[in-house]
Order: C-alpha cells, then sequence, then structure tokens
C-alpha cells in the first residue's frame, strides 16, 4: 500500500513537472493587418500577446494581451508586462526607456479556462525608433508548487520618420544631379552652382548691354528718319522763285 502510494506520488509528480517545465511557443506575423501575434506557454498559463507590427516614431502602437489558465488550483502572485524602445539622442548616444509597464495579475486565483484579456495604446516617443521588445515577469503557485518565469521577446519596429524623410531628400537629390549632369555636364555641387551664377550674371549683364545698344540703334533710326522727313519736306515747301 505504501509503495502504491510511493509510485502513485512520483507518478504524478512527473506528469505535473512534465506539464510545468513544458513550453511551447508560435509567433505569426500578418503583413496584410500589420499585426504581430505571439502565444506562449508558461507552465499552465498561456499567454498571448497580439501588437502593431509595424508603427512609426511620434505614434501609437496598439497592445493585446490575453492569459489563460488551464489547470485548478493557481494563484497568480503577479503578472507584470513591460515595452522597452531605445531613444536616439544623437547617432551614437542611445538610452534604453521604458515606453510603457503595467501589473496585469496580482494576488488572483485562477480556476480552469478562465481567460483574461486586456487592451492597451502605448505612445512612442518621436526619438524612439528600432525594435522595440517585451518583458514578462510572472510568478504564480499551483497547489503548494512555486513557479517564476522571467521572459524577454521581440515586438513592434518603429520606423524613423526623420529617416526617412532623409532618404526621400536623398533620392530627390540624386534625381536632380542627373538631371543637372544631363544638361551642364557637371555634377550639382556648391562650386560648380557659384560658377554657373557667374556665368549667368555675365550673361545677364550682355543681355542688359544688348537691349540698351539695341534702345540706341532704334532711337537713332527714328531721329535718322525724322531728320530726313523733315528735310523733304522743307524742300518740297520752299517758295518758287520767277525769273
Amino acid at each position: 500500500m505504501i509503495r502504491a502510494r510511493i509510485i502513485s506520488s512520483i507518478f504524478i509528480g512527473l506528469i505535473l513537472l512534465m506539464t510545468l517545465t513544458g513550453r511551447v511557443s508560435a509567433q505569426i506575423q500578418d503583413d496584410e493587418n500589420n499585426t504581430l501575434s505571439r502565444g506562449e506557454k508558461y507552465g499552465v498559463l498561456f499567454i498571448q500577446v497580439n501588437a502593431t507590427r509595424e508603427t512609426t516614431s511620434d505614434a501609437n502602437l496598439t497592445v493585446m494581451l490575453l492569459v489563460n489558465c488551464t489547470a485548478d488550483d493557481v494563484y497568480v502572485d503577479y503578472l507584470n508586462f513591460s515595452i522597452y524602445g531605445y531613444e536616439y539622442v544623437s547617432y551614437d548616444v542611445v538610452y534604453e526607456i521604458m515606453l510603457f509597464s503595467v501589473s496585469v495579475i496580482k494576488q488572483t486565483s485562477l480556476s480552469y479556462n478562465k481567460t483574461m484579456q486586456e487592451n492597451y495604446n502605448v505612445r512612442v516617443p518621436k526619438d524612439v525608433w528600432g525594435l522595440t521588445y517585451a518583458k514578462i515577469n510572472l510568478k504564480y503557485h499551483i497547489g503548494n508548487t512555486p513557479l517564476t518565469f522571467d521572459d524577454t521577446f521581440s515586438l513592434t519596429t518603429v520606423k524613423n520618420i526623420r529617416w526617412q524623410e532623409l532618404e526621400e531628400l536623398e533620392k530627390e537629390f540624386e534625381l536632380l544631379n542627373n538631371t543637372f549632369w544631363q544638361i551642364f555636364k557637371m555634377n550639382h555641387t556648391q562650386d560648380n552652382l557659384a560658377q554657373l551664377n557667374e556665368t549667368y550674371q555675365a550673361l545677364k549683364g550682355a543681355s542688359n548691354e544688348l537691349n540698351n545698344t539695341r534702345m540706341v540703334v532704334g532711337i537713332l533710326a527714328v531721329t535718322t528718319v525724322f531728320f530726313v522727313a523733315t528735310t523733304l519736306y522743307l524742300v518740297f515747301r520752299k517758295p518758287k522763285e520767277y525769273w
């Protein structure tokens, strides 16, 4: 009888150990809906995190957290969820900062198939970009057995708006430089622009001189015509002399 109880206890303990240490995870990206879904089993608690797959600086990312209990007699001491990112003060000075933190469950008993779901909107500062990551800190008891899990995983990718604007400007500059080369056979540089500006000013001065010359010629032509006409008029209007 005692041996049977010992064998039974060992068997139950092995099953419990396999259940508690077994860990299954899955991560799925939905590009069409711009979402990232990750499911992980921490012992008898299954936790799923859905988040915006991509966002931009100075914008929001949406996070859904679901907890499902797959056993009875579970007491959660705490389940904390937090999100971190990287703040770029400059391109060579980067700080890790906390974007969001919440205590999802605290000192709560869960029964079999109990499900909890929370939704969060997380603001991303304008100087934060790159890959964000999440942390889960979990402690619970199943019966008298305490379990602790600390997990870190990648989350939303934050695109840098300023960097994208610079890339667009670079493309426009490249197009302008190609056009500049096709027209002037030179690169679009400050020195070449200064040279073209000097040439333009010289041509402008020559154009002004040409216009002035044309004006003088016009005035002389008008004056000449007027003089000839006046002379002819006086000749024909001169009184005839009778002898």
